[in-house]
């Protein structure tokens, strides 16, 4: 009998799982009100109704623009954790190159990629209620956000993920754009004010090859090490200096993620659960 009851729980349980699971969302809109060409954003909802302050989460996806895979990868964290996430696709047609998605356009004419995500945040709130939203970015992603975190004031960010970042642009004036800031226009408070933003650096503890196809090997680039792993933490360092000396408390943090190499999936995971967690506290 203990053992019949057993399983009937288990039968239970499955089943409510599965029917939780069918019942979120995926799909996609078109951001179009904005000062850039229309993006594409994909998408996993919970039900309407249900979890009415989920954490909304923005990802930004790598160099394929590969959107919808990005959002996938996210699809049963969501569910898991309670999360709304969304996922804009920059094509590069609209945003040729890392000039223009990575870089954000910076000191070229036309909008800045970074400028579609608080227009995004509000077509999410359309969707459903939210205060704030998390900016998540992997490897060509994770350049936009700690870049995005420069330049744009992101008045509804709460916090942001950069996940194995291939390269970083310094806070630092003796190093020229884009690897540091001498070259372009930008004033010492917002540089400050960059350096306090809340900001988790994810690495990938076996994100080590040197000789990935990826990898940029610039000079400059090769200055911050010879892979994604030790250029994060240099950054981190560097960024540590550079806030001690402007007399700033430094906003960011690094997570290290073992067993991980450059796996947008793998950092994902990682993140939605710091995210949750971070959610609970507050």
């Amino acid at each position: 009998m203990m053992r019949f009851l057993l399983s009937l729980l288990v039968l239970a349980a499955t089943q409510i799982s599965a029917a939780w699971a069918e019942d979120w969302r995926t799909g996609q809109f078109i951001l179009s009100d904005w000062d850039g060409p229309a993006l594409r954003v994909f998408y996993v909802e919970p039900p309407e109704g249900r979890l009415p302050d989920a954490p909304v989460v923005i990802v930004m996806h790598g160099v394929n623009r590969n959107a919808d895979d990005y959002r996938d990868n996210w699809i049963a964290l969501a569910e898991h954790y309670g999360l709304r996430v969304y996922a804009p696709e920059f094509t590069q047609d609209a945003f040729p190159g890392a000039a223009s998605y990575n870089l954000g356009g910076v000191g070229r004419d036309g909008p800045s990629s970074y400028a579609a995500i608080e227009p995004l945040f509000t077509a999410i709130t359309q969707r459903g209620a939210a205060s704030g939203y998390v900016l998540f970015g992997h490897s060509a992603g994770a350049q936009f956000v700690h870049r995005a975190l420069l330049f744009e004031d992101l008045p509804h960010l709460l916090t942001a993920y950069s996940a194995n970042a291939g390269w970083y642009t310094l806070p630092d004036r003796n190093e020229t754009w884009p690897y540091g800031l001498s070259g372009i226009d930008i004033d010492e408070g917002r540089i400050g004010a960059w350096l306090e933003r809340p900001m988790t650096l994810l690495l990938g503890e076996a994100d080590i090859d040197p000789g990935d196809p990826n990898l940029r090997r610039t000079p400059e680039a090769l200055a911050q090490g010879p892979h994604r792993l030790a250029r994060g933490h240099y950054f981190f360092d560097h960024a540590g200096r550079q806030a001690q000396e402007r007399g700033v408390s430094l906003g960011w943090r690094v997570v290290t993620v073992p067993g991980v190499a450059h796996d947008n999936a793998g950092m994902a995971r990682t993140a939605a659960s710091l995210i949750a967690q971070t959610a609970r506290d507050d």
